[in-house]
């Protein structure tokens, strides 16, 4: 694995600079199913990933492969729709790339989304969780190999990966709002495959509440290079072994479009906060 270098994050920024003035405060990683939320960007610059210097391009259904810049809420934001994931053969360094690019164009924060499966027997398809730490259990690391002190340091702290500050803005504005949202401990794999019921005994042992295929990269590149993360998690469907029915991602697509308006509230409430 060979880590991108600042020259390369800094060129694919200023690619993306060349295009918009504007210069984004937070940046946003959107799941399956959850890229809607570009769609509410106002002056929204669309830039398809394919040409923007050494961005790999997604390659799932449910991801659109585009960067817009542009003002949510009133915040100036990056939002990508649609991320890169570890199983389409993409590197950890390649898929939290977006993440550094986003910290060089002037972003402080991130707040990344995805679908996940709900371990947590108590939860429900279409329920939101603000997730409170996360499970690297995908054997891959972003920040393995040399380490480039203009980025951050050797060995980042991750006692607080997820904000608890603003795990507690989106506690608050849920309330208001008369949404129940979830707080627990996502389980990042490599996939592509769902796991097997045994697997989500395992990791229901291992203190787990939401497992999925993405995230923990980008929050691990996010705390190296000094970015405030916020994570949530649509739970789209129950994991494997809870109920009796197979797992698809048509259901994870139809979940996520059913419960999009709940989402796009809390999320457009958020982002003042941050």
């Amino acid at each position: 694995m060979q880590p991108l270098t600042a020259v390369q994050i800094n060129e694919a920024a200023a690619y993306i600079t060349g295009l918009t003035p504007l210069k984004p405060e937070i940046g946003l990683i959107m799941g399956s199913g959850l890229g809607v939320l570009g769609d509410h960007l106002e002056d929204a610059v669309v830039i398809p990933y394919e040409s923007i210097p050494y961005f790999p391009v997604s390659t799932v259904e449910g991801h659109a492969g585009e960067l817009l810049v542009g003002s949510l809420s009133g915040r100036p934001v990056v939002l990508m729709r649609g991320r890169f994931h570890m199983y389409e053969g993409y590197g950890p360094e390649l898929t939290a790339f977006p993440v550094r690019v986003m910290k060089s164009l002037g972003a402080k924060a991130l707040l990344v989304t995805n679908a996940a499966g709900g371990v947590n027997t108590s939860f429900e398809p279409g329920d939101l969780m603000v997730i409170s730490d996360h499970l690297n259990l995908t054997g891959k690391n972003p920040l393995v190999g040399p380490n480039d002190d203009e980025l951050g340091v050797r060995f980042p702290d991750m006692s607080e990966a997820y904000s608890k500050r603003l795990r507690a803005v989106a506690r608050e504005i849920a309330v208001t709002q008369g949404l129940t949202l979830r707080e627990g401990v996502y389980a990042g794999l490599l996939g592509p495959n769902y796991e097997t019921p045994a697997e989500i005994r395992m990791l229901r042992t291992l203190g787990a509440d939401a497992v999925g295929m993405s995230t923990v990269a980008e929050v691990l590149a996010a705390r190296h290079t000094g970015l405030e993360v916020l994570g949530i998690s649509c739970i789209s469907n129950m994991a494997a072994g809870i109920l009796d029915q197979p797992l698809s991602h048509a259901e994870v697509i139809e979940t996520t479009e059913r419960v999009k308006s709940q989402f796009l509230a809390l999320v457009k409430a958020i982002i003042p906060r941050f």
